[in-house]
């Protein structure tokens, strides 16, 4: 029957058609929906080499987790860590190179995203003023590039221009000082930069010292103003290496590489001060070889946390304690590949991508809704030397 007879039928039975073929459409519209696939794009930035050239562009399928590769984005050198205009207009790159226009310093890399294809042009590059830029971060609004500068422990903020090009920076600040560990704590190495939900204090944190450095943030300005305090010092040889916050911005959560723990702090922000209140190891007690701890990051739900391993290879669960922000173990995952520096969750939280440096490889999880635990889902990609990922705002087709 089609929707033209329909409407020459007797009144009495047009009640009576019109659900018939309301039944059927409604059957087709539910397949219709369920063939359309959600899709998001995201950008990986590569160590490169003789395999790899810089950012590369993929797909993610948001329904089953499958990933296509979309190719080459950008040729740059050791694209180690990428940062996304909030509106997804520009992406950042931070070039961990120690010679940039002559000098020994670092770059940071500035591209226009094309709406709807995710295709890069580049618009500028400056210097990140500083050795080994290994982690960028933009501020809130947009408008400011928070450079972390490994190779010589310092950090710059770089300002950005209305059309996304970034100027030199306002505000470099060199750390001084080491710990105990005479291999990887000889001097400064500044590891990240985190900004609080409110845009109001910033904090770096630095390997070789041992110590998040916590500023007042002036985003209008670019500049950077020591705290009270200015500083929070964590167990000699511990490594602080990424920071993250829970959403709601109660409870801050530190990770150090060489001690491979992570740190639970309360999180005071009318004056941006963080109180310890938990450490908890990162590996299996029994665990004997060599690790280090790489990322960590909360699931949006804000009830679990995820950290990778590097040695281990693989990524710790824990959930979140809604009321005290404090972790419980949960699970253990192998990365199914080796050296997982960096891993990202997929925008709607149902997915975790696994990037193995060394083996070369992305690796799928799902994410288990109520316990936060991961599962392979067979989904794999071979790029090499993968450091970092970052989705592409809004979800497409």
């Amino acid at each position: 029957m089609n929707q033209f007879k329909i409407f020459h039928l007797p009144l009495i039975l047009l009640a009576v058609a019109f659900t018939f073929v309301s039944a059927g459409e409604a059957r087709d519209a539910k397949d219709s929906v369920s063939s359309v696939v959600s899709n998001c794009l995201f950008y990986v930035g590569t160590y490169t080499g003789a395999k790899s050239k810089g950012i590369y562009l993929c797909r993610m399928n948001l329904t089953n987790g499958a990933l296509t590769p979309l190719g080459l984005a950008a040729e740059t050198p050791n694209p180690a860590f990428l940062a996304l205009e909030p509106r997804g207009r520009f992406l950042y790159a931070a070039n961990e190179i120690g010679n940039f226009a002559g000098k020994p310093e670092g770059a940071v890399t500035a591209y226009a995203i094309e709406a709807g294809s995710g295709k890069l042009t580049l618009l500028n590059q400056r210097s990140s003023a500083g050795a080994g830029p290994c982690h960028i971060i933009l501020d809130r609004m947009g408008r400011n590039a928070l450079v972390a500068n490994y190779g010589n422990g310092s950090l710059a903020v770089l300002p950005i221009q209305t059309d996304g090009q970034l100027a030199n920076a306002t505000t470099y600040l060199q750390f001084e000082g080491k710990s105990i560990n005479p291999d990887r704590q000889e001097k400064p190495h500044t590891h990240c930069l985190t900004l609080d939900a409110a845009n109001r204090f910033a904090f770096a944190c630095d390997l070789g010292i041992d110590k998040i450095m916590a500023y007042r943030f002036d985003p209008i300005h670019g500049k950077l103003t020591p705290n009270e305090p200015p500083f929070v010092s964590v167990k000699p040889g511990s490594g602080p290496r990424h920071l993250t916050f829970r959403p709601d911005g109660r409870f801050a959560y530190l990770l150090n590489e060489l001690s491979s723990t992570i740190v639970v702090f309360a999180y005071e922000p009318r004056h941006g001060v963080l109180k310890e209140d938990q450490t908890i190891s990162t590996l299996n007690p029994d665990f004997a070889g060599k690790s280090a701890a790489a990322e960590i990051a909360v699931h949006p739900s804000g009830k679990f946390l995820y950290a990778s391993n590097r040695g281990d290879d693989s990524i710790a669960v824990f959930a979140i304690d809604a009321k005290k922000g404090t972790l419980n173990f949960v699970q253990r995952q192998s990365t199914l590949g080796k050296t997982p520096r960096y891993f990202g969750l997929a925008p709607n939280g149902k997915f975790l991508i696994a990037a193995n440096q060394d083996s070369g490889t992305l690796v799928v999880f799902t994410i288990e809704p109520a316990t936060g635990q991961l599962a392979d889902t067979g989904h794999k990609l071979e790029i090499s030397a993968p450091g970092c990922l970052q989705f592409l705002p809004g979800i497409s087709k």
